[in-house]
């Protein structure tokens, strides 16, 4: 295996973006990665550059002038990831090592410098949920999900806002080492044992305040509550007191989905907790959570995570 790793970096990147992924590396090459990774920051012109909050950062070399093989690639995110997408010279220098590089990845917004090399045109990626929709919007050839921690498509990799970073690189660690030494390299980090990709960003129980409309609260504190009941349209409007067609404009409003948009969502979140805390046999979680069967769960879990409920619980098998 080809060691060598190279992390992009810019004026005003985040500094835990940049620190989760080389410390990760480094202490994998402690517990016994061999050979150890060889982890250099790469900056433009290798001028120092300043990361929030104010500290000061020193680069090993200049971009420009990188011209050995690359076996991994990082581009951190940050605040600066915007000027370090519109600039053209370190967009052409990213795309160059990434030619040849096995991996190619981002951390947070840094997912906006690949998509400006072209690198993820006609790919599926994430970036930090709370940029999703601008990534989208301003790259419309990128097929972006906003939910999981990271996306593996290819050789290219994107993970979610900062601490993410964590995950993606331990998963780089057991793809080079095995399961075990990337497990023992998140005990020493006093992390989660690796947490997989499909891990939501936001939980169930942490997504988002609860909505200011009471209709709409309602009808989400009725939903988490009783999964397995009866959350078709028709019921869930005569419970608001309202008409389907009106619960549909606040949920809209509100949330930015349907009902019927959310039940299963908010369905499908539950399973996947169950699969990854619990041995409860799939049969089971898909009635204890609504779905109609198991391969409506399967269905519901694909277009969700990319990935089926066997596959989901295995993941966090592997993890723990």
């Amino acid at each position: 295996m080809d060691p060598s790793v190279a992390v992009i970096a810019y004026e005003d990147a985040e500094l835990l973006d940049v620190s989760c992924v080389t410390t990760t590396f480094s202490v994998a090459g402690d517990l016994g990665a061999t050979p150890r990774y060889a982890v250099r920051l790469l900056t433009p012109g290798g001028r120092t550059v300043t990361c929030r909050p104010g500290l000061r950062l020193e680069a090993h070399g200049a971009l420009e002038r990188h011209t050995a093989p690359v076996d991994t690639l990082v581009v951190v995110g940050g605040m600066g990831s915007d000027a370090a997408a519109g600039d053209e010279t370190l967009v052409a220098h990213v795309r160059r090592l990434a030619r040849d590089a096995r991996r190619v990845a981002s951390v947070c917004t840094g997912a906006s410098v690949l998509a400006a090399a072209g690198l993820l045109d006609g790919r599926r990626a994430t970036t930090h949920w709370g940029f999703a929709a601008r990534l989208a919007r301003e790259h419309p050839a990128v097929a972006v999900d906003p939910g999981p921690i990271f996306v593996r498509d290819g050789r290219i990799a994107t993970s979610a806002g900062v601490t993410s970073a964590l995950d993606l690189t331990l998963s780089f660690v057991a793809e080079d080492h095995g399961p075990a030494l990337a497990r023992r390299a998140a005990q020493a980090l006093v992390t989660y044992l690796q947490r997989p990709g499909t891990q939501a960003q936001m939980s169930l129980h942490v997504a988002a305040p609860a909505p200011a409309d009471d209709v709409v609260r309602g009808v989400v504190e009725h939903v988490a509550e009783h999964l397995d009941g009866d959350l078709g349209a028709p019921a869930l409007a005569a419970l608001a007191g309202v008409s389907e067609r009106h619960l549909t404009r606040l949920f809209r409003a509100h949330l930015d989905r349907t009902p019927a948009e959310h039940v299963r969502r908010t369905r499908t979140e539950a399973a996947a907790h169950l699969l990854a805390t619990t041995e409860v046999p799939l049969a089971r979680v898909a009635a204890r959570c609504g779905f109609r069967s198991t391969e409506t769960m399967r269905t519901a879990f694909l277009d969700a995570f990319g990935r089926t409920p066997s596959e989901h619980r295995r993941a966090f098998a592997v993890a723990s």
